[in-house]
């Protein structure tokens, strides 16, 4: 299946500045020739335009930039459920993970039912009435199940059924907000937090969570944020958070699920050249990529 590469240069949805460079950053650690090795057609659709702060208002303090983060989303979700119509795999590349609404629900509207597997050290499970901070990237989650207010993150021109909480699956949480915590045990969303894996494993804790993003869908959209591994192996990342995954187990995890076959589209977000280090960060998430698409050692 050929892959169709979109960047969203998105940073309103954080504090700190420098993610909206990531989707070059990526390009520029050789993301197309490496994808061409794996024999698979590759075309990079280029950015989609995302308005600069300093040109915008704040209009609610509880959600930044809402109007021109939905303008984006609701861009990306059309791009991405054409590309998934064309029998391609769309891989977006942000930016913040703001843009995740609009990279699920584009799936959601090509494929009618999907699971999400959100490898992430946070659950951006937040609402405009349980945030303290208005950013929008702690929301993406929420607005795509349909929580929060219906004019937030993600909300589609066009009717679009949210995703069912019970398809969705957190890999490698180890910082949630309280309220958000108690909203996602409402939902019925499953956790893997940093504990599950120390003590299961990361082999056995994905294979618990493609069974149930699997679980009477026609396969699953993958969200994978930087931050979700240690700082000490990507360190360029939007919100670091210490004692993430290694570099082997989030390897395996990517191995696991292209050996699924289920994986329908795919986000890697939060890449932030300011804080990196010689382009680590975006050097690992090609690698990354790259497993999830199915190379192996052999």
């Amino acid at each position: 299946m050929g892959v169709d590469i979109i960047g969203v240069p998105m940073d309103l949805g954080a504090s700190r500045r420098g993610v909206d460079m990531g989707p070059s950053a990526i390009r520029y650690a050789g993301l197309d020739k490496a994808i061409c090795k794996l024999n698979r057609s590759c075309v990079d659709l280029g950015n989609i335009d995302v308005k600069v702060r300093e040109n915008l208002n704040i209009v609610d303090e509880r959600m930044k930039y809402v109007d021109e983060i939905t303008r984006v989303n609701n861009l990306l979700a059309t791009i991405v459920q054409t590309s998934i119509e064309s029998g391609r795999l769309p891989l977006v590349l942000g930016g913040d993970h703001s843009i995740a609404t609009g990279s699920i629900l584009g799936c959601q509207s090509a494929k009618k039912k999907i699971g999400v597997i959100w490898l992430d050290a946070h659950g951006d499970f937040n609402t405009n009435q349980t945030t303290a901070s208005g950013n929008l990237h702690g929301m993406s989650l929420a607005a795509a199940t349909g929580y929060g207010e219906k004019n937030a993150i993600g909300f589609m021109e066009r009717h679009v059924d949210y995703l069912d909480p019970k398809n969705i699956v957190i890999v490698g949480a180890r910082d949630i907000d309280h309220e958000e915590a108690e909203l996602i045990k409402k939902a019925g969303i499953t956790v893997f937090s940093m504990s599950d894996i120390d003590i299961f494993g990361m082999n056995e804790i994905m294979k618990r969570a493609l069974r149930i993003v699997a679980a009477d869908t026609f396969g699953f959209h993958l969200s994978f944020d930087m931050d979700v591994i240690s700082p000490a192996e990507a360190p360029g990342v939007g919100t670091q958070v210490h004692g993430g995954i290694t570099y082997r187990e989030a390897h395996l995890a990517m191995e696991l699920i292209a050996e699924s076959q289920k994986m329908c589209s795919m986000e890697f977000v939060e890449v932030n050249p300011v804080l990196d280090h010689g382009n680590q960060t975006a050097l690992l998430a090609v690698s990354l990529i790259c497993s999830a698409l199915g190379k192996t050692i052999l």
